[in-house]
């Protein structure tokens, strides 16, 4: 047995079904022999891992294989397969959108694993105002990046690890509430295309269109596999936003959209 053979059967479980998820949804449509071979693991093992995360909604199972859960709108994927996933990508994207962030400014992110890199990359910040619905922010940051730091209320998703509720934040049960605004919106999106900014969950569009009506300048964060797509959920047109920060720059058709809607592009 050689080297990389060994390694992949001593890893738990957890983390080969991340792997292969994040190999399905690289690759796009794979099979079960594909894969066994790949992973270095039995058919029946796939078919079991397959069978499991299909029925977390990571990847959609086939006949003799599985096809990438991001081909098929509306369907999460957990927050564990996403990490894993364009993360080179999704640092770029975040080194960007932390250039436009002054010290001492406020901070609308939302959920998703873009902004955890947003978070990361923000360590060089100080006396920032935050507010999330991302429950992983908190363990992610810094204590001395912020000043305080918020979290939005409501049910929480935990295949996001997200909460999912209006964009308010209690004072007490006798109060108003109270109007809030932010510098910045840094918002991550499922997909991008000439109608706007979409994702595949209507709870969250909600709260991401909320968030961008709360900030004076709207940066959407998007690598470039989710360029050119449009999901179930409408979050706003193209002109709401400011800047888009993507990886790679986009399609011509989209970068003329962009460039009518008076959307600025960052690319690394």
């Amino acid at each position: 047995m050689d080297a990389p053979t060994a390694m992949t059967k001593r890893r738990l479980p957890a983390g080969r079904k991340a792997e292969l998820a994040a190999y399905v949804a690289d690759t796009g449509q794979v099979t079960v022999v594909d894969l066994a071979s790949h992973f270095g693991v039995s058919i029946d093992t796939v078919r079991r891992d397959l069978d499991q995360l299909d029925r977390e909604g990571i990847v959609v199972r086939t006949h003799g294989g599985a096809v990438s859960a991001m081909s098929v709108p509306g369907r999460d994927r957990g927050l564990d397969v996403r990490l894993q996933m364009q993360t080179a990508e999704k640092e770029r994207i975040a080194a960007l959108a932390v250039d436009l962030v002054e010290d001492g400014s406020v901070l609308m992110l939302n959920a998703g694993t873009t902004t955890l890199a947003v978070a990361r990359a923000l360590r060089n910040h100080r006396d920032l105002t935050i507010a999330t619905n991302n429950l992983r922010i908190p363990a992610e940051i810094s204590p001395s990046v912020f000043r305080d730091l918020f979290i939005f209320g409501g049910a929480v998703r935990t295949i996001t690890q997200a909460t999912t509720g209006p964009v308010t934040l209690a004072t007490n049960s006798h109060a108003p509430d109270v109007d809030i605004r932010a510098d910045y919106a840094l918002i991550a999106v499922g997909a991008v295309d000439g109608s706007g900014f979409s994702t595949s969950n209507l709870g969250d569009a909600t709260m991401m269109t909320e968030m961008i009506q709360k900030a004076d300048r709207i940066a959407i964060l998007a690598d470039s596999t989710k360029l050119d797509r449009r999901l179930f959920a409408q979050i706003a047109p193209l002109e709401k936003a400011d800047y888009l920060i993507t990886d790679a720059p986009p399609s011509a058709q989209l970068a003329a959209a962009l460039a009518e809607a008076g959307v600025t592009v960052l690319t690394p």
